[in-house]
């Protein structure tokens, strides 16, 4: 079984090549599309899911079948079509540095893409390296279940209150306590019940060195 290296990779403003417009194709374009990769579709056909994105710019759709020259912008490529030799010469077809993922054939791939609970800037991925896909879509259920919306207007406070203190202290213990004291669960729970005022109010005394 292959050791894969866990990664979060930049992709903005870089071009990802998805050859194939079916359901395997939408699934991966969900994927991208809080990212500002610029998504590029290959295929002659699309899924009904996809072309409301393509209508609106949101993704690049080329309606026609594969050329190798559709992968020379490409950081990342996927090949998603239910025809193996066409995901065969995808393959083929990438230059050294470029990436690829066949969703056919794991084994053939540079890269997999795990489980995915997203939350705004708070990501969490769950990957069995392909033993167990089920396994994995189980606990992403589960993450899913324990850390609800939430957390996406949760860990943007904190994002930047993190901010606010780290210009208020130098580096030292009086920092590190209030970075410390921001991860007070209450902070969470106010959260949750659109208490936005009483977290404030807690930053405003972190601010001020009144430590909880």
């Amino acid at each position: 079984m292959t050791n894969y290296f866990p990664i979060h990779i930049n992709l903005d403003y870089k071009t990802v090549v998805i050859v194939g417009g079916g359901h395997v194709a939408t699934q991966k374009v969900t994927s991208l599309l809080p990212t500002k990769a610029h998504i590029v579709i290959v295929s002659p056909i699309l899924h009904d899911t996809l072309q409301p994105l393509a209508d609106s710019g949101q993704i690049t759709w080329q309606q026609k079948e594969f050329e190798p020259s559709d992968l020379d912008d490409a950081i990342l490529i996927i090949a998603a079509t239910n025809v193996t030799a066409v995901n065969e010469a995808v393959q083929e077809a990438a230059q050294h540095w470029q990436l690829v993922n066949r969703t056919d054939a794991q084994n053939e791939s540079d890269f997999i893409t795990p489980a995915t609970v997203r939350r705004g800037p708070f990501v969490l991925t769950v990957s069995t390296s392909g033993a167990s896909p089920g396994l994995a879509r189980k606990v992403k259920a589960e993450l899913a279940e324990q850390f609800d919306e939430a957390y996406d207007d949760y860990v943007c406070f904190l994002q930047q209150a993190r901010l606010m203190i780290a210009a208020k202290y130098e580096k030292g213990p009086q920092r590190r306590a209030a970075l410390q004291a921001l991860l007070e669960p209450s902070i969470l729970e106010w959260t949750r019940n659109g208490e936005t005022q009483k977290r404030e109010a807690y930053l405003q005394q972190l601010l001020i060195g009144e430590q909880q």
